[in-house]
């Protein structure tokens, strides 16, 4: 009878590749997996390293870079349940997506192509994709719910860039990190956990497309603070299709946010003792502002929710409009319906990204791996908020504490008007409420872009945003 075999542990599985920039230098591309391992102990006993988990990384190092002055970059997006793959191939890789934009889309299969504006150009990047999103999975025998949660999230992100920054000597290495979306929630509780739990202070940290505080996006019953925060957006988006006529966009958001934080606040928290002329003077104005129809904001009680809007704005056209990125329309199958079935902009950009994802890996990176490459899976779901029961999800705390601990810690905002995921003037009002000293109010950097959650699928957003992040790297302020 033949012996039993024992399993073999899982261990790293990277591929190293060399290739040239347009301006001539030469890089290292290292890609695959990394073994997270945990500590285990019996009764007080240590019984040596268990493997937890293996993370799927893409790392680009410049040839012959001092690693005592050249930074580093650690990238990720959001979801909860995305990969790396939008800042990895839309702004900040040495290859980008080619797929056109709003009303202008290319055709399958797409394209790549050298991205001259690279953040490599004056940082090494290291894209992580968390557990079960790109080729990220728990170790096998082990369970991945533990990582799809806030907490699981922050300490398996946090533990690969320890051991990624200690494996590759760069701990004396001015440190960033960039995240999108829920991957700004990450980033922010991540400078106060690197921190914390190893000392690993950092240089700066990137919010792009910010939602720090939940409680500015979330229509729940009681918080009108989102319809108001939302208020400029909706304007943006209305201004972009055409109906704020000959207007400068930038008179229509002032105009926006001036009511949004005075009046709009305002008449939403009188209710009912509004009188009518007061109540038909706010439906008016918002009216005007959003480009919905007087009829519709009185209906809706003055209280405009996201997806509605997105359904509604476009309706007399037979079109609805995107929500991450309210530039892109496209066509529901019922032109009655309440909230649109599909978001369009989504819609426009996963099979670009996705293509090129997964040709990229193997063609050029030279990484082979049968298993699908989740580009934005529903598999963390449900995500675990369990830390913040009772209460609504936010990391402004842990922001502003690794701030006032690490005084040198500079933080770059960047935001797209047209973005109806993550509204622009609901990231204003969370750093206006940045619990940190007067002294360290210039560490913050606000950027505004007209595009919106991928604000880099726009062409002029991309090349300012790319030239604006590697000012921010470089040190440079203004």
């Amino acid at each position: 009878m033949p012996e039993a075999t024992q399993p073999v542990p899982p261990a790293d599985n990277l591929v190293t590749t060399s290739h040239t920039l347009p301006s001539g230098e030469v890089y290292t591309a290292v890609t695959g997996t990394m073994v997270l391992r945990e500590e285990v102990f019996s009764e007080g006993t240590f019984g040596g390293l268990r493997p937890k988990a293996e993370m799927f990384v893409t790392a680009y190092t410049l040839a012959g870079a001092d690693p005592l002055t050249r930074p580093v970059t650690f990238a990720f997006n959001g979801g909860p349940g995305s990969s790396s793959v939008w800042l990895h191939l839309g702004v900040l890789g040495p290859r980008r997506v080619v797929m056109g934009d709003a009303g202008a889309l290319l055709p399958p299969p797409y394209g790549l192509a050298d991205n001259e504006e690279s953040l490599l150009k004056v940082s090494d990047l290291v894209f992580i994709d968390p557990v079960s999103t790109g080729y990220s999975r728990a170790a096998e025998g082990e369970k991945a719910e533990p990582y799809h949660g806030f907490t699981g999230d922050l300490e398996s992100v946090g533990e690969l860039i320890r051991l990624w920054t200690t494996r590759n000597g760069r701990w004396m290495s001015p440190k960033f990190l960039a995240g999108e979306s829920y991957g700004t929630v990450r980033a922010a509780g991540l400078a106060d956990h690197l921190q914390s739990r190893y000392g690993l202070y950092l240089n700066g940290v990137i919010l792009i497309s910010s939602v720090l505080d939940f409680g500015t996006g979330e229509f729940n019953e009681g918080n009108d603070l989102a319809y108001a925060l939302y208020l400029p957006t909706y304007a943006a988006i209305a201004h972009y299709h055409g109906l704020h006529g000959d207007r400068a966009l930038a008179d229509v958001l002032r105009e926006a946010e001036e009511f949004a934080d005075r009046d709009y606040l305002w008449a939403l928290a009188r209710g009912s003792r509004l009188t009518p002329e007061e109540r038909a003077a706010a439906v008016a104005r918002i009216a005007a502002l959003t480009g919905l129809s007087e009829d519709y904001v009185d209906r809706v009680n003055l209280r405009i929710e996201h997806i509605r809007f997105f359904t509604e704005l476009l309706r007399s056209r037979r079109l609805t409009v995107g929500r991450l990125d309210g530039r892109f329309t496209g066509w529901d199958p019922d032109a009655g319906r309440e909230h649109f079935s599909a978001d369009p902009s989504m819609s426009a950009i996963m099979g670009p990204y996705s293509a090129a994802l997964n040709h990229y890996l193997r063609a050029e990176l030279e990484y082979a791996n049968d298993l699908p490459y989740e580009v934005l899976t529903s598999r963390v779901r449900p995500w675990s908020y369990k830390e913040f029961e009772n209460a609504h999800v936010t990391v402004v705390d842990k922001l502003s504490a690794a701030m006032r601990a690490n005084p040198h810690l500079r933080v770059h905002v960047a935001c797209g008007y047209h973005d109806g995921a993550t509204p622009y003037h609901a990231a204003e009002h969370t750093l206006a409420h940045l619990p940190v000293p007067a002294e360290l109010a210039g560490n913050v950097d606000v950027k505004y872009y007209e595009a919106g959650h991928m604000m880099y699928v726009h062409e002029p957003s991309r090349l300012r945003q790319s030239a604006d992040l590697a000012a921010f790297v470089r040190g440079e302020h203004g």
